[in-house]
């Protein structure tokens, strides 16, 4: 693992404590009913933050090679972001409101074949415009979802031996999301949003005169960002008028989660040359079981264990077959530490250990077979805001990241697969207590 994977891994537990020791001096406030209940949450607001994503690339060349697609080649990286928007309470409970995003980053497919060739393929800069609907869960949290036009600036740069090489391009295409947003203080909100976004089918060898159906790409991206927003007249009245619930922290609990993400697999070629990387995604679910105690008056901390099967894969289709590499179940044994930002609403971070099973299985003619499986352990990393809606009921938008030991196929080192992985999930828990 190199110290760019672990900066990114690490990514997004910096930006949530970042976020929370900035809003930690207004805490008891915060968690005070009329601070709560005095929150307007109609009105303009701008915000900034920071996340992490995968994208997959679907590689496709219809006039050359019918039948034949590759899904995919994937990327990873991170980026930062700034918006504007506005936001109208239609009701009590509902929200609807408009958004505009500018992101620039680095989620990029990276070659490297030094001293030969250096490629990459990066994401560097785009923007949103949407549109989101919300429900607040309490007069302080609010969850919603969200989808618009996305636009994005894409560079392809190669050195090496005949010298240095770049071109770019733009996409565009339409993205859906969903978030969870919290007040911290005064007039300021904490949120967590997952996006995937879908672009047309572009030709990146049209800068060289090639027609589409050469080279086509369609492209597919997963990301998780933290982001504050400042909001103008949050205390200028028409705040929720209900209650938060009466939820206590402490206590064992079950849950069920259903999430989407993208894997990304580093092949190594003898340390001669390394490609990051082979790209999947897909959907999953799982359950989990666990324990949280709550101490200090703000703090939460907590051990996890939960099973998952997923759908997340790569795709070769070659006519009248294809090959699937699979990462079809697995499990995590994870702790959490958190940060109560209200009473009904947390913030946290966790960490441990993942266990994942992966399986390449070549399909045709009406059957299948495994050609290789292969189990693999590593850790993974995250967090999310996790909020009340009832006095024993919780649901949670999260991040991870997770990264497994390497798999040496034929055990010399010329053929090596280190998979990592950018998943999402959106759950609920019940908590005896």
């Amino acid at each position: 693992m190199t110290f760019g994977k672990t900066w990114q891994a690490l990514l997004l537990g910096a930006v949530s404590a970042v976020a929370i020791n900035s809003a930690s001096f207004a805490a008891d406030s915060v968690t005070e009913a009329p601070a709560a209940a005095g929150f307007n949450w109609s009105g303009v607001y701008v915000g900034f933050g920071g996340g992490v994503g995968a994208n997959v690339h679907e590689v496709s060349s219809p006039l050359t090679a019918p039948g034949f697609s590759f899904n995919g080649i994937g990327g990873e990286g991170v980026f930062g972001e700034v918006t504007l928007g506005y936001d109208y309470m239609v009701s009590p409970r509902f929200l609807i409101g408009g958004l505009v995003d500018a992101h620039f980053g680095n989620i990029s497919t990276k070659i490297d074949a030094a001293p030969f060739a250096d490629v990459s393929i990066t994401e560097k800069y785009g923007f949103d415009v949407g549109l989101r609907a919300g429900y607040l869960v309490t007069p302080s949290t609010l969850g919603y979802v969200l989808g618009g036009y996305a636009w994005q600036k894409s560079e392809l740069e190669a050195s090496g031996g005949g010298g240095d090489f770049s071109f770019d391009w733009d996409k565009d295409g339409y993205f859906l999301g969903v978030g969870v947003e919290t007040v911290v203080a005064s007039n300021w909100t904490l949120k967590t949003e997952y996006r995937y976004t879908r672009f047309s089918t572009a030709n990146i060898l049209s800068e060289f005169g090639a027609p589409d159906g050469v080279l086509d790409t369609d492209t597919s991206r997963h990301t998780f960002s933290v982001a504050a927003n400042y909001r103008f007249g949050a205390q200028n009245g028409g705040a929720a008028a209900f209650e938060s619930p009466a939820y206590s922290w402490t206590g064992f609990y079950v849950g069920g989660n259903v999430g989407a993400g993208a894997a990304v697999h580093e092949l190594g070629l003898g340390g001669a040359a390394s490609f990051n990387g082979i790209g999947g995604e897909g959907a999953f679910g799982e359950l989990n079981v666990g324990y949280d105690h709550e101490f200090g008056g703000n703090w939460v901390a907590g051990v996890q264990l939960g099973g998952r099967y997923s759908g997340v894969t790569s795709e070769i289709n070659f006519g009248p077959g294809k090959l699937n590499l699979d990462a079809d179940y697995g499990f995590d044994l994870l702790a959490r530490v958190g940060m109560k930002l209200n009473e009904s609403t947390l913030a946290y971070v966790l960490g441990g250990y993942s266990w994942q099973h992966f399986d390449l299985i070549a399909s045709g003619g009406g059957s299948s077979q495994s050609l290789i499986d292969w189990n693999a352990g590593g850790f993974s990393v995250g967090g999310g805001l996790e909020a009340a809606v009832t006095n024993n009921m919780t649901v949670n938008l999260e991040y991870r990241y997770a990264q497994y030991q390497s798999e040496d196929f034929d055990s010399s080192g010329i053929f090596e697969v280190t998979p990592s992985s950018h998943t999402v999930r959106v759950g609920a828990k019940y908590k005896f207590n």
